[in-house]
């Protein structure tokens, strides 16, 4: 046999994990002291049962004491600024001394940790529970005899204890949902794109990045719509390649493990492309990355954390909403990078996740709504990007023209140029040489003369400028003046290797007319 307050004990424990929902964090080896936590209560976030026998008051007050230092470490821990903590003794007798002063205040470390003391004694057991009770804010009220045989014990130990474990074994499956497969196969794959943008040219050269998929408005704008997908497997430099590796594998496991494979693909690709779609429409560089669909990432973890906050806030809550936060305000302090992409990626994310929901919970209306919403923001998106009047802006026709005239298409870049010049009251002066550079090749050299002229007076430290006009007056066999400009162009830029030839050149021919 057995007495009261070993029953009443585990009773207490199995009310406050089973229908309380606290959860078991920690538990002596005796099993004589249980530490129970709920932190998103507003109210008591955790509590404390001891089943000891207390004799003296003091041995009370030492343990109070302990028992609010603990609190204070949890505290910190946990990252509450303040934390309540219901400390409940079970004891077959209370102290023989006075014992009450010591149990009335609170206590706590610098007022941010609280510690309330109840104790329960087998003759006062009834209010002792109903002190617990309203300080909870609920009802307990138990029927007990005064002795238990220790089967009884026993059993109610196991199930409050096999309850506590239910409830980790349900919080671990959420998390468990499936391998991440397609996570290691993305890092592959960019890891492995990316060695051979290396091998091509250079994963930071411009025409390389265009040439294998690369974000680029004015070949989207051609048709080239593969382009929404393919920056996510392609990286601009070693850097950019390491940071969005190691992101991928933290963030995207986590997410694949939580939604399932099947699920995580079907995010991860509509984050990409939303967020190559907002980049479409707000950012005009080439640009490239995983980027767009690793804030896909924390767009579906934030909408898991929408529709299970317990386990969200319990688990990774605090830390995701911190490294979100630091990227974004990385993201908008430091210059070159594509936020768009970035916000367009998180939206995605977030659509994404409550179209297929998580595995095992369907919410038909939910995620019927989520669609619509996805699919609104993208029509959107595309018929504002395709509209006729968008006018591409004049960085994408200078990149555009530079491609163009790399492959001695002439004709289509001075199409291109020549039209966003004479729309534009404020060409820039890399556009204006451009021009003349194309009219050169054209044959126009009378127009390129004149507007290069007009480039040398605007721009006095533009040596391409020299440089063509040297070329010109050369051809026109006024060698004094080809000489002249070459020389400013070298002035300008000593290091010009092709300035240097030219006016050998220049030179040469002026000691055969002599």
């Amino acid at each position: 046999m057995v007495y009261m307050e070993d029953y009443l004990f585990w009773r207490l424990a199995y009310f406050l994990i089973a229908e309380k929902d606290y959860r078991l964090v920690q538990m002596s080896k005796n099993q004589n002291e249980i530490w129970l936590e709920k932190l998103e209560s507003k109210d008591t976030q955790v509590v404390r049962l001891l089943r000891r026998n207390l004799d003296w008051g003091n041995s009370l007050q030492r343990d109070i004491d302990l028992t609010a230092a603990n609190g204070e470490n949890i505290r910190k821990q946990v990252r509450k600024r303040e934390l309540t903590i219901l400390n409940i003794y079970i004891t077959a007798y209370p102290p023989v001394d006075d014992y009450t002063f010591r149990l009335d205040p609170p206590s706590g470390a610098g007022g941010k940790t609280k510690v309330a003391n109840i104790l329960i004694d087998r003759a006062g057991y009834e209010d002792g529970l109903k002190k617990a009770g309203d300080f909870l804010g609920t009802s307990i009220s138990f029927d007990l005899k005064q002795e238990y045989e220790e089967a009884e014990v026993e059993n109610i130990k196991r199930a409050a204890l096999g309850n506590a474990a239910d409830k980790v074994k349900a919080d671990k499956a959420v998390f468990n949902q499936g391998r991440p497969i397609f996570t290691y196969l993305f890092i592959f794959i960019q890891v492995a794109m990316f060695f051979w943008l290396e091998a091509n040219g250079g994963s930071e050269t411009t025409s390389v990045l265009i040439q294998y998929g690369a974000k680029y408005n004015p070949l989207i704008l051609e048709g080239e719509w593969w382009r929404f997908f393919t920056p996510i497997v392609l990286h601009i430099g070693l850097l950019h390649l390491v940071m969005n590796t190691l992101a991928l594998y933290y963030l995207g496991t986590a997410v694949e493990k939580i939604y399932g494979s099947a699920r995580f693909l079907f995010i991860y690709i509509l984050a990409g492309f939303t967020g190559a779609l907002a980049s479409f429409l707000f950012n005009s560089s080439v640009s490239a990355g995983a980027s767009g669909a690793i804030f896909g990432c924390f767009g579906a973890l934030l909408y898991f954390g929408l529709i299970q906050p317990k386990l969200f806030f319990r688990t990774m809550g605090l830390n995701i909403l911190i490294v979100l936060g630091i990227n974004l305000l990385f993201g908008f302090s430091v210059p070159g990078i594509d936020n768009a992409g970035h916000l367009g990626g998180l939206a995605g994310g977030f659509l994404a996740a409550g179209m297929v929901h998580v595995p095992k919970k369907r919410r038909f209306g939910l995620q019927l709504l989520f669609l619509l919403l996805a699919s609104a923001v993208i029509y959107t998106g595309l018929s504002y990007g395709y509209s006729p009047g968008r006018e591409l802006d004049e960085e994408s026709v200078f990149i555009m023209a530079q491609e163009y005239t790399k492959n001695r298409e002439y004709d289509k870049a001075y199409s291109l140029v020549s039209e966003k010049v004479e729309s534009s009251e404020s060409s820039s002066a890399e556009m204006r040489l451009l021009l003349s550079y194309l009219e050169l090749e054209r044959g126009e050299a009378a127009k390129a003369k004149n507007r290069l002229e007009e480039l040398v007076a605007d721009h006095p430290d533009l040596d391409g400028a020299y440089y063509y006009l040297a070329v010109i007056f050369y051809n026109e066999q006024d060698t004094a003046k080809a000489r002249e400009y070459a020389e400013q162009a070298i002035e300008l830029n000593p290091s010009e290797e092709g300035y240097r030839l030219l006016l050998e050149e220049i030179k040469g021919n002026e000691v055969q007319l002599e």
